[in-house]
């Protein structure tokens, strides 16, 4: 017995020490000063618009942006990072800067393929322009499939048409 005694007397203090190392619900806790000045304490981070000049006290090991809970509707992520956290992670970066490089690209090939389509439009809208100028017959196929022949009216109404054409095209 004596024996079983002597080592629950070295092992107590041991014992002791391991329950004191471990974390508390109040090493747990957020401080910080709300915008009236008061200390606010709470087991999660303060709402966005608290700086971090006014964290007073934050759980060990934590950031602010990790140990974020959704507790209520927040307004949308911006793209700006929160204050104190650092964009420092370079696969993140590179992945950004890829996506940035592709939308990028994507965009230029459109306004290329827009080009391309305007540059078509404004060549065949001059074309049209000069037959309309040349004095010659211009017939066309009407909604019903027949053919019918431009008069002076339909001709200045075709004419207006395809200068609008030619000043949307043709820049």
């Amino acid at each position: 017995m004596n024996r079983i005694a002597s080592l629950a007397m070295t092992a107590a203090p041991l014992l002791l020490a391991a329950l004191v190392a471990l974390p508390t619900q109040a090493a747990m806790q957020w401080k910080w000063r709300d915008a009236q000045g008061q200390v606010q304490y709470s087991d999660r981070p303060p709402p966005p618009g608290v700086l971090d000049k006014d964290i007073l006290k934050r759980p060990s090991g934590s950031a602010r942006a990790t140990q974020a809970l959704p507790s209520a509707p927040e307004a949308a992520p911006s793209a700006a990072p929160l204050p104190g956290l650092k964009a420092s992670d370079p696969a993140l970066e590179a992945r950004k800067r890829k996506a940035d490089a592709e939308k990028e690209a994507t965009q230029k090939a459109e306004e290329a393929k827009q080009a391309k389509t305007r540059s078509e439009n404004c060549e065949r809208a001059r074309s049209y322009q000069r037959t309309l100028d040349s004095g010659m017959r211009v017939a066309r196929t009407s909604a019903s499939g027949e053919r019918e022949v431009l008069d002076d009216k339909g001709r200045a109404e075709e004419d207006a048409r395809n200068r609008d054409v030619i000043k949307s095209n043709c820049k």
